[in-house]
This record gives structure tokens, C-alpha cells and sequence, in this order.
């Protein structure tokens, strides 16, 4: 809106004289000779119920004062309207509010501004004002433009860095979870390319001949057998698996077979023991005892590496499908989000920094609807919750999720072990900036970014409670109400 619009035609010409000018706030301080141009320069408008004041977005014209009424301020989120002001104090100002800045930004209304009551403001045209303004007080422009500008630029970089710093954690977490599997998937191919040119070399010896097909088959036989024990036994402590190589190391150098310890290795983790090498004894001669145990060695390794293969490749699918989870690449913005996805997603993200010396304990309520939310955000306010906690217990202590429902919201937990967080300190922890880390190591901004997360886009509630030895941070969102888009 302008000073001068059709609809202001009955008022266009109203003023505010001098005396009334000084009763507002804003211009008690201007002399004299100041306080008639703005009598001058300034409109009295009317505005009535329901009508836009400023829409946010349009070119920002003109700089307001409100005279009497009720305003309300909103800015559009998405598709959305967020209020973020309501007033009826007299001489609030709204509209062109970086006038100041002249040509330096690009002048637009920052946000909506519509009256709840019929209203009337001061109307200032923005471009004349700031001429004026800056022949006033070119000092105080200076420093506005520097303070507006500085703070602008240091977010942006801060913020840059923020996020840096963030994808940093995570990718490291992620290669380091990545190469374990891929390393034992290599090492497995090596091995077995090695293992199958044995078994090649056994079956020319075998296909020579001197086996009669009576003991070919009962060798195939427990070869199939042998193979269907793998893994049947379960995880061995290191001293019964020593026992156990030591008792087939026996029977094998009591029968004659070279390198017994070689073949033991083997079969004690496949689950074989003295009555399977009893078994092969009694179904080949003795001449031919050590190459037939020595080609069914090579059978049940071959497979012992393929189940490895196996097992390897699934967790980097794992990993890659948490990443997935938690990058939330293939999926809508907003969307019904299943939270106990995004923290175990957010869990293998972090695990690099889940040392041995954490216990994570997962608490979920698994009846918990599906959030209406904006997943890859939510997953981001997970990670600086947990990201703070591992931290603050410096790689000792108990990581506790905790999920459940309260009336119509969906309550997320995390808590930990960690020393405590100060009642001063308390106060101030989702302000931004603001951190208890040495200087480099945080930007302060986590905590503030996973408060905006959930109270402003999600119109949720993220507090703290904490003693020493007892943090929680505690996220209710509502199931029912769709999320704010902004």
C-alpha cells in the first residue's frame, strides 16, 4: 500500500500535527523543524477491518505507525500464513522498516500486515523518509547499515559452517561404518578365490579315478551335511573354541594329517567336531583320508566366506538404506513420518561416535501413530539431540530414546548420563550462538535449529529438564494438526 490509493482518497490529506507527533514513541526526540516534516511528509489512513495493510513480498512503499486499532502480522510458510504479531499498542510501526537501507537490499515488505479492527496509521513514503532520515542521522545509518549487514553475512557463513561441520560428523560416521563391511567383503573375495582354486585342484585329484564311486558319494553326502551344520552353533567364547581346535588337532595328528591346526581352524567354526572327522574316516580308505578332508575343508570355507559376503554386503545396504532414511532423498517434504525410523536412521549416522564405552537403550512405544511432519528435519533435530548427549557423557554412559503418546501428541525423548546442564545455562541453551563448547568447536546454533524445527515448523514443543546424570530433552509434536510449512 502506498500513501495515496484510491481507497484513502477521504484521508489522504489528513495530518498529524507536530504536538500530536510527539505523543508517539518513535518521534518524542525529534526537534522541531523535524517533527513538521513528518507532519508534512505523513498521511493519516484508514484502514478497514479485514484489509491488507502491507502484503508481504510487494514493494515496500511505505513505512506505517499505528494511530488506533488492532493489527495482526503474518508471514506466509509455504503455502501457510504464520502469525507472528498481534498488537493494538499505539505508535508500532510496520510496512518498509529497512528503509534505512536504501538500494543496499532489495526493498520489499517483509511481512503481511492486516488489520483485525478497523485501524488508522501514519503513512510515510519510504524513499523520501530515508533520504531524510540519513541527512538526520548519518551516523546511526552507518551504524544500522553495518550492524544489519554484518549480522546478515555472519549467519549465512555461520550457518554454512553449521552445516558443514554437520554433514562432516555424518559422513565420517558413514565411511566409517562403510569401509568395516566393505574391507571384510574384500578380504572374504580374496580369500575365496583362493579357497576355490584348492577345491579345483581337489576334484582333478578326485576325477583321477582312484576313488570308487561307493565312497565319492558318501563324501558328497557329508559334504551337504557338513554345510547344513554351519552356523548352527552359536558364538564361541575364545576358550572354548581353543578347546575345541586343540580336541580336532589331536584326532587329526593321531590320524596322520599334515598341519592339523590348519584344518581345525576350519571346522571348529563351522560347527564340526570328532564325530563328523569320525564320519569321513569311516567313508573313504585311509590313503585317501587327508585329501578328502582337506577337499571338504575347502567346501565348508567356501561357504563360511560366502555367508561372510553375504553378511558384509547386507550392512552396507543397511547402511545405505539408513542413509537413505535419514537424507529422506526419495520422499515428499511433508509427509506422515515414522519417528523411530529417523532415530535409528540418526543412530547409525552417529555410531562412528557410539563408542564401545555408550549403551544405547531404545524405549519405543511401537503403537505410536505416524507424525505429520517434514522427515529429513526431524532427522536433523535428532541428530543435534543425540549428537549433544554423546557428547556431553565424553564416551561413557547410557543414550536413552524414549518414545511415547500424551493426548494428541507424539513425545520424543533423549536422554543421558552426562554431567547435568546448569540452571543458568538451562535458560539459555536453544538461544542462537550460544554454547558451553571450547571456541571452535561449536557454533552454538544446533539447539536453536532444532528448536525452530519443532516449534515453528512443526508447531511443536522441545524442552530440557536436567540434574546431573539425568538430561532429557523432550519433543512433543502434535499428531493431529498438520505442520507449519515454513
Amino acid at each position: 500500500m502506498t500513501a495515496h490509493t484510491a481507497d484513502d482518497a477521504a484521508a489522504a490529506h489528513a495530518r498529524l500535527s507536530p504536538a500530536e507527533l510527539r505523543e508517539l514513541f518513535l518521534f518524542a526526540d525529534l526537534d522541531d523543524a523535524q517533527l513538521a516534516w513528518v507532519s508534512e511528509a505523513g498521511d493519516v489512513v484508514s484502514q478497514p477491518a479485514g484489509s491488507d495493510v502491507s502484503v508481504e513480498g510487494e514493494p515496500a512503499e511505505c513505512f506505517h505507525v499505528l494511530l488506533s486499532g488492532t493489527l495482526r502480522m503474518t508471514r506466509l510458510v509455504g503455502r501457510d500464513e504464520v502469525e507472528t504479531v498481534r498488537t493494538d499498542s499505539r505508535g508500532v510501526y510496520s510496512g518498509a522498516v529497512q528503509f534505512y537501507l536504501g538500494d543496499q537490499i532489495e526493498q520489499v515488505y517483509p511481512a503481511t500486515v492486516r488489520a483485525v479492527t478497523d485501524c488508522t496509521f501514519l503513512a510515510l513514503p519510504a524513499a523520501e523518509f530515508a533520504a531524510q532520515f540519513r541527512r538526520w542521522y548519518p551516523m546511526a545509518v552507518h551504524l544500522l547499515q553495518g550492524l544489519f549487514l554484518g549480522i546478515r553475512s555472519s549467519n549465512e557463513l555461520v550457518g554454512q559452517r553449521e552445516r558443514l561441520l554437520a554433514l562432516g560428523k555424518l559422513t565420517a560416521g558413514l565411511t566409517h561404518e562403510l569401509n568395516n563391511p566393505a574391507a571384510a567383503a574384500s578380504r572374504a573375495t580374496s580369500a575365496l578365490r583362493e579357497r576355490v582354486a584348492g577345491m579345483r585342484h581337489k576334484l582333478a585329484l578326485l576325477a583321477e579315478g582312484r576313488f570308487d564311486g561307493g565312497q565319492l558319494r558318501r563324501l558328497t553326502e557329508l559334504q551337504e551335511r557338513f554345510v547344513d551344520r554351519i552356523g548352527t552353533t552359536g558364538e564361541l567364547s575364545a576358550l572354548e573354541r581353543s578347546d575345541r581346535e586343540d580336541e580336532l588337532g589331536d584326532w587329526l595328528d593321531d590320524h596322520d594329517v599334515a598341519r592339523p591346526w590348519e584344518l581345525a581352524a576350519v571346522f571348529v567354526p563351522a560347527g564340526l567336531d570328532v564325530e563328523c572327522l569320525e564320519a569321513v574316516a569311516e567313508a573313504v580308505e585311509d590313503d585317501f583320508l587327508e585329501p578328502a578332508l582337506r577337499w571338504l575343508a575347502y567346501t565348508v570355507e567356501t561357504e563360511m566366506l560366502l555367508g561372510e559376503i553375504i553378511d558384509s554386503t547386507g550392512r552396507i545396504s543397511h547402511l545405505v538404506g539408513a542413509a537413505k532414511q535419514y537424507s529422506q532423498l526419495d520422499r515428499t517434504p511433508n509427509q506422515p513420518t515414522d519417528v523411530h525410523a529417523g532415530l535409528d536412521a540418526t543412530l547409525v549416522m552417529l555410531s562412528a561416535k557410539t563408542g564401545p564405552g555408550i549403551r544405547v537403550v531404545k524405549e519405543y512405544d511401537r503403537s505410536l501413530p505416524l507424525v505429520p511432519g517434514y522427515a529429513a528435519e526431524l532427522n536433523q533435530v535428532w541428530t543435534n539431540l543425540i549428537d549433544n548427549a554423546l557428547d556431553a557423557m565424553a564416551g561413557s554412559g547410557t543414550l536413552t530414546l524414549r518414545t511415547s503418546r500424551s493426548d494428541d501428541s507424539a513425545v520424543v525423548e533423549v536422554g543421558d548420563t552426562g554431567p547435568g546442564i546448569p540452571e543458568e545455562v538451562r535458560r539459555r541453551v536453544f538461544e542462537p550462538f550460544f554454547t558451553t563448547k571450547p571456541v571452535g568447536q561449536g557454533t552454538g546454533l544446533g539447539l536453536d535449529v532444532a528448536w525452530r524445527i519443532v516449534t515453528q515448523r512443526h508447531r511443536g514443543v522441545l524442552k530440557v529438564r536436567s540434574r546431573p546424570g539425568d538430561t532429557w530433552f523432550v519433543v512433543r509434536l502434535p499428531l493431529s494438526e498438520a505442520p507449519a510449512a515454513g
